[in-house]
């Protein structure tokens, strides 16, 4: 299977992907500090730089947002969530992500760490299969709702933002007190409630993550269908049931996504995204996305 071409992004390459406006003073309190294995920082500090909405990607590491005060929008895959004050946002590695939009008064902390931190002799990185917030299908938000343990989490929060001011990358230290914190709120871990046993919701969530790792490779109902073993109605049904949407919809959206964000972020001409996504003539790729979003993909490519 060929690789997603929606932009996979670095560590270090967070001003692409957060959308952040070049300014020298980003460069210096950001960017020089950036490590490949963990980095913290309050979202205050950086929420000045930000252009939202921001097109869709993905990391190579694991990264979430707590919000101690205001209010933010991002998604995780197909699924758009609203979260505030004493929330987590999980979004796991290799998974696509966007941020539509992040409030004026919005504070807390945003944290990504590479798995590989955990590889030493003191955790092993299997122990983070312990915390359904951070696999991949699982339910990307936390709500804290104890007040002794918001406090306890933002301890930990700022403990792990001093020694990462010491410019000391300890991978022990770092997946110890990682590990503490996902110990403490995942008590407030609920399963996704789209998610459920029953073998419709069950369908709609493997035929969603189908589609984010198969977009390029297959684009007819019939192919999915085929990959989980039901007829065309039956995913339909299901698919209908789970998320009031059809099967057809999902996948248009899973195109859409990924045709904006190879627009944003990758300098492929309209006629290599309309081959490699559609395999069809530019004119009618042209027509399909204008038909979708109302502009060209020359006219979204240019929008701020």
């Amino acid at each position: 299977m060929k690789k997603a071409l929606i932009p996979l992004f670095r560590p270090h390459e967070d001003e692409r992907h957060l959308n952040i406006n070049e300014h020298a003073e980003w460069e210096s309190a950001f960017k020089k500090h950036h490590s490949q294995l963990f980095h913290i920082n309050r979202i205050e500090d950086y929420r000045p730089f930000m252009k939202l909405a921001a097109a869709p990607f993905r990391h190579v590491v694991h990264d979430f947002f707590f919000l101690t005060n205001g209010s933010s929008k991002r998604s995780k895959g197909l699924d758009n969530y609203e979260f505030n004050k004493n929330a987590f946002f999980f979004v796991p590695a290799n998974q696509i992500t966007a941020h539509e939009y992040i409030s004026e008064d919005a504070t807390g902390y945003f944290c990504y760490f590479n798995q590989e931190i955990f590889n030493n002799k003191f955790s092993q990185k299997d122990s983070l299969n312990e915390f359904p917030f951070l696999t991949f299908s699982g339910y990307p938000l936390v709500h804290v709702e104890d007040a002794d343990v918001v406090v306890a989490i933002i301890n930990i929060l700022e403990r792990l933002l001093s020694e990462y001011g010491n410019k000391h990358i300890s991978s022990n230290l770092f997946s110890s007190y990682l590990l503490a914190l996902f110990f403490e709120i995942k008590r407030y871990a609920k399963a996704d409630e789209k998610i459920k046993e029953d073998s419709s919701t069950r369908i709609a969530q493997q035929y969603k993550n189908l589609l984010i790792r198969n977009i390029y490779e297959k684009n007819r109902i019939a192919d999915y269908a085929s990959m989980l073993n039901v007829s065309v109605n039956h995913l339909n049904k299901c698919v209908k049931t789970s998320t009031n949407k059809s099967a057809q919809e999902l996948l248009i959206e899973m195109m859409l996504m990924e045709a904006k964000a190879l627009l944003k972020q990758t300098d492929l001409s309209v006629n290599e995204i309309a081959w490699k996504l559609r395999k069809e003539d530019p004119s009618d790729f042209a027509k399909f996305f204008k038909s979708k979003t109302g502009v060209t993909p020359t006219e979204y490519r240019k929008q701020e």
